[in-house]
């Protein structure tokens, strides 16, 4: 049985902690070595790396880069496609990913003079439509974290045989996969820093072949990494004086004395799965993972979405910026380029101080070229009485004035004074005034586990290093305005960290309602905040529902509501929540087999995170979908904006 291995190195320049003024140490210490460790080997290595840093490198050191083209032209090593900027695809509108992937593959042509077949999925941070935009722009296959999509297909009890060999895109197109391994490139990692043993290495490594591997991908991580420390985290191994490049030379050799492993080039390794006689095409997320990310559970997409320095802000501000350029029909490559690096996914983690200002300045530059600074608060006008609203509504409390129910021609709602105007009910005409959104009053379930009151249009803070939870639930005394075409209910809600406003906004006309929070005199804290939580009532979702958002493509994914999940659980202590479903323009649609309701914000005013929670026991559901301001996870700092977030309902 021959036994095949992979190499692949990920260059990146613009990688989260390393200063500008260390990158030509970087090109010295880490990317030297690489073109000298293929030289040396004769291993095909695949180099992966953005379109910027390549130009980058080319800036600094020329010479690198002839050198790396001379190699791909003697195919003694192999590029891997990533495009202009590493961005989280499933994170950020199509528009941005096909410029992001055309912009990349012109810089390879034009420092390079190839383009690459292959190419790596960013951060490993997958969704399904990334398979069309990569089909689309010519490749030809991608690599991918073979763990965590065998988790989002509940493939973990089943053989390593048993995993897709090819993936589906939303519009059918089909891709190869060349699997990559978090523990197998961890695992190097660990011995070249000598966390670890070589023997305790190869030991690993025969285990592997053992269970039935034939083609072992040895690694496919960090180049900055080895003679190098990026200084992320106090845990990573010290430095030692050793030279860590010489260490993995020895390392591959030892592979091949042991094993008698044959090294073979990503192409090789793809056209070696695409001959296989058994091959099986499935698309590879699902609604309890529907953005599978490499790594451990702590490392998830949420890092880049909510969590950061200001990861809120930076991504409104890129929404913002994207939506100007679509709607001015906007060609220029320049500009495109330029967004692409303000979405990278290195400013939104462990980014240095002095690199973050110049990114904020670059946007905040850029929001006054456009015009795109102005108040993005919504005013609602005042109380202007007419003959018409007055036929079409009706306000009613009740004896106690805990419940205050609203009846115009469309809508139902009854809402709760006694706890900061949650929603008890909310029904629609067109779905015959059945309750689909509301309260699920506590002793509902019979577990312990769940005998709470599930409400609707809170509001939750929780700062754990303060051990502080802070909620909207209190009495209030609400003001009610109305207007030619709305209905208009305002509270102001003192809290612990700062003053809430909560405006609902009835339509008179039509089945619409929204939601508007704005956070006044509130510091962002070193926790989580999630608004606008909508609970599903039983009524709705006990037929089959569907869950449809676009996850950086142009066309929906659906997503069948068939498990128990919650994006929002806490992985540990330290990292608050496990997923989210994306939904790159502010558009989730839920149906059922008779019914839909569709939940829109705007992510250039507020592009907060939507989770999604889903609880079954025996014919009683627990459905809830929330939007995240802030969560918590290893590359959290205090402070930061809070923007309006505001959401729609609608029965379309």
């Amino acid at each position: 049985m021959k036994i095949q291995g992979l190499l692949i190195f990920h260059l990146n320049l613009a990688f989260s902690s390393i200063p500008i003024a260390e990158r030509n140490a970087v090109i010295k210490r880490c990317y030297w070595p690489l073109l000298h460790l293929i030289e040396k080997t004769g291993i095909k290595t695949g180099i992966e790396v953005t379109g910027w840093t390549l130009e980058q490198i080319n800036k600094l050191d020329a010479e690198w880069v002839k050198k790396f083209r001379s190699l791909l032209k003697e195919q003694r090593c192999e590029l891997i496609g990533s495009g202009w900027s590493q961005l989280i695809g499933p994170l950020v509108p199509y528009e941005v990913n096909t410029w992001n992937q055309r912009l990349g593959i012109e810089a390879y042509n034009r420092l390079l003079g190839i383009k690459p077949k292959i190419a790596l999925v960013n951060e490993m941070a997958f969704s399904s439509s990334m398979v069309d935009v990569y089909s689309e722009v010519g490749y030809e296959g991608f690599i991918m974290d073979r763990d965590n999509i065998r988790l989002a297909l509940e493939m973990e009890k089943l053989p390593l045989s048993a995993t897709p060999t090819h993936a589906i895109g939303i519009k059918d197109n089909i891709l190869s996969i060349l699997w990559s391994d978090t523990i197998l490139f961890q695992r190097l990692q660990r011995v070249i820093h000598r966390d670890i043993s070589i023997t305790d290495y190869l030991s690993y490594i025969e285990k592997k072949i053992t269970l039935g591997e034939t083609l072992l991908p040895i690694y496919t991580n960090d180049t900055e990494i080895f003679n190098y420390r990026p200084g992320r985290f106090t845990t990573e191994s010290e430095l030692k004086h050793n030279d860590e490049w010489a260490r993995l030379e020895m390392v591959c050799l030892d592979l091949v004395e042991k094993f008698k492993l044959v090294w073979v080039s990503p192409t090789e390794a793809i056209n070696y799965i695409n001959h296989k006689k058994v091959k099986s095409a499935s698309r590879l997320s699902s609604i309890a993972h529907p953005i599978p990310v490499k790594k451990q559970p702590k490392y998830n997409v949420n890092r880049w979405a909510i969590t950061g320095r200001d990861n809120l802000w930076i991504n409104t501000c890129c929404h913002r910026i994207v939506q100007y350029y679509i709607n001015s029909f906007n060609e220029n490559p320049d500009d495109w380029r330029q967004l692409c690096e303000l979405w990278a996914s290195d400013l939104r983690t462990h980014i240095s101080i002095d690199r973050w200002q110049e990114a904020t300045n670059s946007i905040e530059k850029l929001l006054v070229d456009l015009h795109l600074v102005e108040n993005i608060n919504v005013k609602h006008t005042g109380a202007k009485t007419t003959n018409i609203a007055k036929e079409k509504y009706r306000v009613e409390k009740d004896s106690e004035g805990i419940y205050l129910t609203v009846n115009t021609t469309n809508i139902q709602i009854i809402l709760n004074a006694r706890r900061g105007l949650i929603v008890k009910r909310l029904s629609f005409k067109s779905q015959n005034f059945i309750p689909v959104i509301g309260t699920i009053d506590q002793g509902h379930f019979s577990s312990i586990q769940y005998a709470a009151d599930y409400y609707t249009g809170g509001v939750l803070v929780e700062i754990p290093g303060k051990r502080k939870r802070i909620t909207d639930l209190e009495w209030i005394n609400p003001i009610i305005e109305e207007n030619e075409s709305q209905l208009i209910i305002t509270a102001d809600i003192p809290m612990e960290t700062g003053s809430l406003r909560k405006v609902i906004i009835i339509d008179l006309f039509q089945e619409n309602i929204r939601f508007r929070y704005e956070f006044i005199e509130f510091e962002k804290p070193l926790g989580v905040i999630r608004v606008g939580t909508l609970t599903f009532l039983p009524d709705f979702m006990n037929d089959v529902v569907v869950i449809s958002c676009k996850v950086g493509g142009n066309i929906a994914e659906n997503f069948s509501v068939n498990s128990n999940f919650d994006h929002g659980a806490a992985v540990s202590s330290m990292v608050s929540s496990t997923t989210s479903l994306g939904a790159t323009d502010g558009t989730i649609l839920l149906t059922n087999n008779r019914n839909t309701i569709c939940v829109r914000w705007d992510p250039g005013t507020c592009a907060a995170v939507p989770l999604f929670k889903n609880f079954r026991e025996n014919d009683k559901f627990l459905s809830r979908l929330s939007f995240s301001l802030s969560e918590l996870d290893d590359t959290s700092k205090a402070g930061g904006r809070l923007m309006p977030f505001e959401m729609t309902i609608t029965t379309r």
